[in-house]
């Protein structure tokens, strides 16, 4: 097998031999991780010549991709027409060489060409943005929604329409929350909403039985979600719920449209519920082979005597997706202009719901992380797989279509986690170390065109997480797409260190104060994170951070007071907050169509929700807000903060 036959395979298949680093040094994939790589996408590495044929002959598309007026040519062709989604057709214009086809109306057409017929997207040029939806710039907030203190001892749908209804009310027009996808009910120590079992159903564990009338759960526990405890005893309230569950169409009819897909997804939790008892939770990969094919997946339920907790999994799903749906309806009647910005992992769980149910679609055998940089010398591994580029585009991207939707289901938003990946993602071989990884090239333009369609279609803005190790050009197509970056404060530097001001941010994109990764502005102000660094005994020099962060407090107070956003004197580092204030109005000048604060600057909080790289050594996804929404909302430093973002962006 020579080096150049594996080579054009792999530039084939995707996977990039060649990338710059976070110092900007060209670097090259060693050959035995391109080997592994291309293994783990199912290429035959031994015959890299036959691997690249058969790539060749499963190159035509299965859903054809178009531009709205933007001719398409078929060369060779002697009869086209497309058929539009209201019945209407359009004949395509012949000559000699073929046929040209141009669309004016977007949509999912049909396209009948000589003797084919194709599925033809028909995309609009752009994403809908907060200035298209509501002609004026808009803040919101963003929460976790595990963290919300409305009544029992984590946050749930219930509670988030309580907030949305007071964000709404206090003159938010958005409100951005944590992933709600499922995670895995018979481990719920897997708590991290980034490494979800499935992103097409919803973690029922934010389902509340009062939603259809029970007494709520009673307010109480501690500053920390101790979630073992927190899940079943939400488990037992559901479970009364289901035995007292007269039933009624709406359930019905959820279940029918949900068809084979959330019937599996039912399955899967009641088999790793029966099963986790037995070989402990894990996921599929831990089951016996005799579960493990869900062609088998009825029979193994009849087995077992499954069925009745098959209907409860069914009624949970069923009783999240109307707590989700009540939520943003509150959101909306509350004068919200968006409403709910969801989030969508980059990733999911090899071992959950959708890698039993259509593993074809992923890249079992690969896990997602990043190279190293400067935050992380060893480089990261998530231990996430996402969909294979190849089986998107034979599968016509409808898993990445389905997965979209069910993020817009019941929201006015959503923000694609590391939408860096629509490009490329780092992708390392099972059992290799983060740094022996490889860039894998992701069909962007068809992606981003299928983004801009499903925007249009549900009337919704789309906010691209665009940080890190930014490939070139990445932001300027999310920019043409319509996609709304992130601009977040401690990044928003010259290349000399001096913060820039908010008037010269970029327009279409969402400035924010901080995230869910990184310390809010007391901490940040406080120098928490260092704290947390020296305490976990983290690579790096302290005494050089201390000094490096009074340098940075200096030069953001500059620009505020500058800005006319702040002044006085710099102030002390036991005194954050006045930069609280400086930075929510510098967020709220920002020249971005859309603010959104984290409650936890809102507050004032120096704890951040997450600390990237740790798991049992800092209270990831634990930490709740110390009051109930309405009354955070009602504080008058709260209520003082909220009418400076209505005077800066009213609406």
């Amino acid at each position: 097998m020579s080096d150049t036959a594996l080579l054009a395979l792999a530039d084939a298949a995707g996977v990039l031999v060649e990338w710059t680093d976070f110092n900007g040094r060209d670097r090259r994939v060693e050959l035995d991780t391109i080997r592994a790589v291309l293994v783990a996408l199912g290429h035959d590495v031994a015959s890299p010549s036959h691997a690249l044929a058969a790539i060749r002959e499963r190159s035509s598309p299965k859903l054809l991709i178009g531009r709205v007026d933007t001719p398409i040519r078929f060369a060779g062709a002697r009869r086209g027409r497309v058929i539009l989604e209201d019945g209407r057709t359009r004949d395509a214009a012949s000559d000699a060489d073929g046929l040209t086809l141009s669309v004016s109306e977007p949509g999912y057409h049909r396209l009948e060409l000589d003797d084919r017929t194709l599925e033809l997207a028909v995309c609009p040029p752009r994403c809908l943005t907060p200035r298209d939806l509501l002609g004026r710039d808009a803040w919101g907030l963003t929460t976790q929604l595990y963290g919300l203190r409305e009544h029992g001892t984590f946050g749930d749908f219930s509670a988030l329409a309580v907030l949305a209804r007071a964000a709404g009310q206090a003159g938010a027009d958005a409100l951005a929350i944590s992933p709600t996808h499922a995670l895995f009910p018979s481990a719920p120590q897997r708590c991290s909403p980034y490494s979800p079992s499935s992103r097409d159903h919803l973690n029922i564990l934010y389902a509340d039985p009062a939603a259809l009338g029970a007494a709520p759960a009673a307010r109480g526990g501690p500053e920390l979600i101790d979630w073992p405890q927190s899940a079943a005893a939400k488990l037992a309230r559901l479970n009364a719920a289901y035995h007292a569950f007269a039933g009624e169409q709406r359930f019905t009819d959820f279940v029918a449209v949900g068809g084979q897909e959330l019937r599996r997804h039912a399955i899967f939790e009641a088999l790793e519920e029966r099963l986790a008892h037995i070989f402990g939770a894990g996921g599929w990969r831990r089951w016996p082979e005799a579960y493990k094919d869900v062609a088998h997946a009825e029979a193994v339920v009849e087995q077992l005597g499954l069925g009745d907790r098959v209907g409860f999994f069914l009624f949970a799903q069923w009783l999240a997706d109307l707590g989700l749906q009540q939520a943003q309806a509150s959101a909306k009647g509350a004068g919200m202009g968006i409403g709910l910005v969801s989030d969508l992992a980059v990733g999911l769980d090899p071992g959950g719901s959708h890698a039993w149910r259509r593993p074809q679609e992923l890249m079992l055998g690969l896990t997602l992380g990043a190279p190293p940089d400067a935050f992380q010398a060893a480089g990261q591994g998530w231990g996430l797989t996402s969909f294979a580029p190849d089986a998107l585009r034979a599968a016509g991207y409808q898993p990445f279509l389905d997965t979209l939707r069910t993020a817009l289901r019941h929201a006015g938003g959503v923000r694609v986690d590391h939408a860096l990946g629509l490009g490329r993602l780092w992708v390392i071989p099972d059992g290799a170390s983060p740094d022996q990884g490889a860039y894998l090239r992701y069909p962007i333009d068809d992606l981003l065109a299928l983004i801009a369609m499903e925007s249009r279609r549900a009337g919704a803005v789309i906010i691209g997480e665009d940080l890190g190790v930014v490939p070139p050009g990445l932001r300027e197509a999310l920019d043409e797409h319509g996609l709304l970056g992130m601009r977040v404060l401690p990044f928003e530097r010259e290349e000399t260190g001096a913060f820039i001001p908010p008037e010269n941010w970029d327009r279409r994109a969402v400035a924010m104060t901080s995230t869910h990764d990184l310390p809010p502005v007391a901490g940040w102000w406080r120098g928490r994170d260092i704290e947390w660094r020296e305490r976990l005994n983290a690579p790096g020099d302290r005494q050089a951070e201390r000094v490096e962060r009074v340098d940075d407090r200096a030069a953001l107070w500059t620009m505020a007071s500058q800005s006319d956003l702040a002044q006085g004197p710099v102030p002390s580092p036991h005194n954050p907050d006045p930069a609280v204030e400086a930075a929510m109005a510098i967020v709220g000048a920002s020249a971005c169509e859309l603010a959104l604060i984290p409650i936890e600057d809102v507050l004032g909080l120096e704890e951040q929700p997450n600390l990237p790289g740790v798991v049992d050594v800092h209270p990831n996804w634990r930490r709740r807000l110390p009051v109930a929404s309405e009354a955070l909302l009602a504080n008058p430093v709260v209520a003082s903060r909220i009418a400076r973002l209505n005077a800066q962006r009213p609406r």
